[in-house]
């Protein structure tokens, strides 16, 4: 017998789905409209946040005050770097792991997964002893290569590249591919969804990285927004305007990465497989 859904467990779910919806728009439309008031503009009501005047005189305020442009340029150098480097390494590791058979694969796995459990603020005074010694601090190479090191990739593309069927692999080698052959012509097109999700929140963990950057550098023009944005809040004058303003050209990629490849990070997070 097909089970059907009531009316009334249909209206909870929509209401409950809207509410979360809500919930989770709401930051993002009173950072909006908080960035739009003039500076000193002053609220006793948080309704009042989303009522006239609008002005955008903040936003070229912010740019003039200091090199936020110069700062979302360094953003985007070591985001989009740290992505790239992590896309090809951890599909690269995680195919070694899938196809390759060699001693102690399955150990090398558990440190990987293990490494998962190491959370990255315990690595920081080690981390920077490292990039000092080389000599990268302050600089883009010394920001980007820590980011590299994150196992979460590596995991979720061997399990994915583990459903691909053996046929194929077989099949390629009896058309003389290579592994290499094999790696960029068959595993890569099939786990477009996976690599996606990985590539949007890598991005976004990397744009929105706060503590290493804020050791790792000393000087204001090699700033990377999140380690900009707090040097626009005065203790003493809570002018939320500024603030927000800044926290949102912080926020308009993250936004657009998820506007626009929604469909790739909820295919990567319902990842199922692929049957054969």
């Amino acid at each position: 017998m097909e089970n059907k859904t009531s009316p009334t467990a249909k209206v909870l779910k929509y209401s409950f789905s809207y509410l979360l919806a809500v919930l989770f728009i709401f930051p993002i439309l009173w950072m909006l409209f908080a960035s739009l008031k003039p500076s000193g503009y002053t609220v006793s009501k948080i309704i009042e946040w989303f009522l006239p005047p609008y002005s955008f005189s903040n936003y070229f305020e912010v740019i003039d005050q200091a090199p936020v442009l110069k700062w979302m340029l360094n953003s985007f150098i070591v985001s989009a770097s740290v992505t790239f480097v992590v896309i090809v390494f951890d599909s690269l590791a995680a195919f070694a792991l899938s196809v390759i058979d060699f001693k102690y694969k399955k150990l090398v796995f558990i440190l990987f997964t293990i490494g998962l459990m190491v959370p990255t603020e315990a690595n920081v005074v080690a981390l920077f002893d490292i990039v000092q010694k080389l000599g990268l601090i302050n600089t883009y190479p010394g920001l980007i290569l820590p980011r590299i090191a994150i196992p979460l990739g590596i995991v979720i593309l061997k399990e994915f590249f583990d459903a691909i069927p053996r046929d194929l692999i077989d099949s390629a080698r009896i058309d003389g591919c290579g592994l290499f052959r094999i790696y960029y012509s068959i595993f890569m097109p099939l786990s477009k969804a996976a690599i996606a999700s990985i590539g949007i929140f890598t991005f976004i963990q990397a744009w929105n990285a706060f503590l290493w950057p804020f050791i790792a550098i000393m000087t204001k023009e090699m700033f990377t927004l999140p380690v900009g944005v707090p040097t626009f809040t005065d203790a003493y004058t809570p002018d939320y305007s500024i603030p927000m303003t800044v926290n949102m050209i912080a926020s308009l990629p993250a936004i657009a990465a998820f506007l626009l490849f929604q469909k790739q990070i909820i295919q990567g997070i319902k990842f199922t497989g692929i049957k054969g």
